[in-house]
């Protein structure tokens, strides 16, 4: 009854909402020595540390979001808590209007997660096992199963190797597993930690394109950490930024570069050989342009503003406040 009431509160194109969301982490301090190992068996000092304070925010169905931020600064204890992993401190969350931290079934038919860091299949066994578990585990009807491993492992060009134990696959080839085995229940939700970590050119591409696919075919909503700024920049088109566990930021990457970044770099080369090399304001760039025409023929121009992988230098030394 309480799932049906959460469920009708939320409107039906809203994936994610958060209010006041707030996670605490609570620890005991040990003191050096043996000294201090004795007086901690007296009397234990305590700790907290804020991961996550005060975020509001809401996603909605289809959207392809990437977290940024700093290592600490709260995106994976975010992403958690989406996905009912940890229970927040405080506050309100809905996912596809249910409460993540109750873990029901209903809710869990609904997501998928997968963690760079952390492999969700058995090492001992091949991934068809795995995806077969899986198929138990969520009641998946047979011939829909069969599809959509068929389908998946034409997409991610992996059908070769399911039948091989998951310990004898390389990390692109166990990453592709990943991704099959948190799809293979058809979520609504995908909530991925670094999906491409330490994978090759070619295996990074790879995945980019199928969850590029997935999100355009399916309208998937898709919630992605990384700090290969690529991911970020080739794929998410909304891109949330936190920062000592606050939104610091809330907009496409070319927002997030236009505020990190308000200035252009002019590369103009002259016919005579000659060279000029500055910054301008991006507002002033075509006033400047017709200033250059005017020092002679131009053999060449370059108008260059900031990458992703720039802006993110700069918001770890403190450009975003």
């Amino acid at each position: 009854m309480l799932e049906t009431a959460i469920s009708a509160s939320v409107t039906p194109d809203v994936a994610i909402c958060a209010t006041a969301l707030r996670k605490i982490y609570r620890y005991h301090r040990s003191r050096p020595g043996l000294a201090g190992s004795l007086k901690d068996l007296i009397a234990r000092q305590s700790g907290e540390r804020v991961a996550v304070e005060s975020l509001d925010l809401t996603i909605r169905r289809g959207e392809f979001v990437g977290l940024l931020g700093r290592n600490g600064a709260g995106k994976t204890t975010t992403l958690k808590m989406f996905s009912g992993l940890l229970r927040p401190t405080s506050g309100e969350l809905r996912v596809q209007g249910r409460e993540p931290q109750r873990r029901g079934f209903d809710f869990l038919r609904r997501i998928g997660i997968v963690l760079g860091n952390k492999s969700m299949l058995w090492w001992d066994v091949s991934t068809m096992e795995n995806l077969k578990l899986h198929e138990a585990l969520y009641d998946l009807d047979r011939r829909q199963f069969d599809e959509t491993v068929a389908e998946l492992g034409r997409l991610l060009e992996i059908t070769d190797h399911l039948d091989i134990p998951v310990r004898k696959l390389s990390l692109g080839e166990r990453m592709k597993c990943e991704l099959m085995l948190a799809l293979i229940h058809r979520p609504e939700v995908i909530f991925l930690d670094e999906p491409t970590i330490g994978l090759d050119v070619v295996s990074k591409a790879a995945i980019r394109d199928f969850l590029r696919r997935l999100n355009a075919e399916r309208q998937t909503t898709i919630i992605l950490t990384s700090h290969d700024m690529d991911d970020i920049d080739q794929l998410c088109h909304r891109v949330l930024l936190i920062d000592h566990g606050r939104l610091q930021f809330d907009g496409s990457p070319e927002e997030l570069i236009t505020r990190t970044s308000p200035r252009r770099t002019v590369v103009a080369t002259y016919a005579d050989g000659g060279r000029v090399v500055t910054e301008v304001d991006r507002g002033a760039v075509p006033d400047f342009l017709a200033q250059l025409s005017a020092g002679g023929v131009l053999a060449d121009l370059e108008v260059r503003g900031a990458d992703l992988d720039e802006v993110m230098r700069r918001v770890l030394a403190g450009g975003v406040r």
